[in-house]
């Protein structure tokens, strides 16, 4: 029988993490992945879904700005206004919120009706993914936090992997609305999974007894944190405004076939997941250096593609790249944020999926832009101009501190 007792950890170096404990953040790492998959899988059907829609490609991109715009507003208020609400209850409500935002879709029949969708989806969104992490290192004992973290995240490269892939294939033999009508049934049961696997989860005490609103301000007084911020905001917009049209440029410049771009993506995906716990263990020990390379090799990727992205096996080598190091850069920017401010995980956790989000919604944005007035060649130049120009931010800012030690109580940052 399943124990709802609130967590408790004692911090012992002893501690183990029970078998159950693991299923908690596997349920946990799927809910993520749907998360994700929800979001990006416009990617892989954008232009069924332009066409079935009767809009243009560019505006169906920016259902991808409409989610990320929220989810950038529902992240970081999530911990200011949850009080002391079971964090285990307000993710079962936000996954059930996520599957009416994704049934939602795919009923649309027009850009109205889509923005309504996107806009439902991004409030599940943002107080999933931005509780995950800080409920995941409460999950298990103090020395598996990182790990936890990990595979929590790991949902993320996963929903590339097999999420977007998946949903492209699903798009290819019964039409894109069934794949959103896939993911609006996974999510229901997932909110089942997370109230039966899930242990009651109050809000964990804040050691410095900052209030919501003083923790955010002291957040952005942090110069190791404001200059991770800056990094991923750059970063990530360059990645999105070229990764939200790469269906396009496999379709204009590589000449591939759709089956041909899912297998493309599923590489991408690959590579993406292997990125993802690679960067995790190098980030638990320097992770500020695993973001400085992983930012370097995101630059380096997207200007190769728009180098050869005429050539298909360049391309998928450009596209494998790619893959691993932006697949790295959730769980490596992740620990490095709650690295800099160990005793305020959720409020970290918060910002930090903001800014991520909403440099996702830019990105779809300026990458629409640029696609309907320059075209996609100048598309990925000018994403890989301004990955470049996050590296050179990375460097100038001042490194972060040593990597912080577990709290007592269990809630607090990764160990270094």
């Amino acid at each position: 029988m399943v124990s709802h007792a609130p967590v408790q950890h004692t911090g012992s170096d002893t501690e183990r993490t029970t078998p159950w404990q693991w299923v908690s953040v596997l349920v946990l790492s799927l809910s993520t992945f749907v998360v994700v998959t929800s979001e990006m899988l416009p990617v892989g059907v954008l232009t069924p879904m332009a066409d079935g829609l009767r809009i243009a490609p560019g505006s169906a991109g920016f259902s991808l700005t409409i989610t990320g715009l929220v989810t950038a507003v529902t992240a970081p208020a999530v911990p200011r206004l949850l009080g002391a609400h079971d964090r285990r209850l307000v993710l079962v409500v936000a996954m059930v919120v996520l599957a009416a935002g994704n049934a939602l879709t795919a009923v649309s029949q027009g850009f109205g009706l889509l923005v309504v969708s996107r806009i439902v989806l991004g409030i599940g969104m943002g107080a999933v993914w931005g509780l995950a992490a800080a409920v995941a290192t409460r999950l298990v004992a103090p020395r598996n936090t990182a790990l936890a973290v990990s595979a929590t995240v790991s949902g993320v490269a996963a929903a590339s992997v097999a999420g977007v892939p998946l949903g492209t294939l699903i798009s290819n033999g019964f039409g894109w609305r069934a794949a959103f009508a896939a993911l609006a049934a996974g999510s229901v049961l997932l909110a089942a999974g997370l109230l039966l696997t899930l242990p009651r989860l109050p809000r964990p005490e804040d050691p410095q007894g900052a209030d919501a609103v003083a923790g955010h301000e002291g957040l952005l007084r942090s110069r190791p944190v404001v200059s991770g911020l800056v990094l991923v905001l750059l970063l990530v917009t360059a990645h999105f405004a070229a990764y939200t049209y790469v269906r396009p440029v496999l379709e204009e410049r590589t000449a591939l076939a759709p089956g041909s771009i899912a297998l493309v993506l599923l590489v991408y995906g690959l590579f993406g997941l292997i990125g993802n716990f690679v960067a995790g263990s190098l980030a638990a020990r320097r992770a500020r250096g695993t973001v400085l390379g992983l930012t370097g090799g995101i630059a380096l990727s997207i200007g190769l593609l728009a180098l050869v992205s005429t050539t298909a096996l360049l391309t998928g080598v450009s596209v494998a790249l790619w893959g691993l190091t932006y697949g790295g850069l959730s769980v490596a920017g992740q620990i490095w944020m709650t690295q800099a401010a160990p005793h305020r995980v959720e409020h970290v956790t918060g910002v930090y999926v903001g800014v991520f989000t909403a440099a996702i919604a830019l990105g779809a944005f300026l990458g629409g832009t640029v696609v309907e007035g320059a075209g996609i060649t100048t598309l990925l130049w000018s994403a890989a101009v301004l990955a470049a120009l996050a590296l050179a931010v990375g460097f100038a800012g001042k490194p972060g501190g040593a990597p912080a030690t577990v709290p007592a109580t269990g809630t607090g940052a990764l160990p270094g």
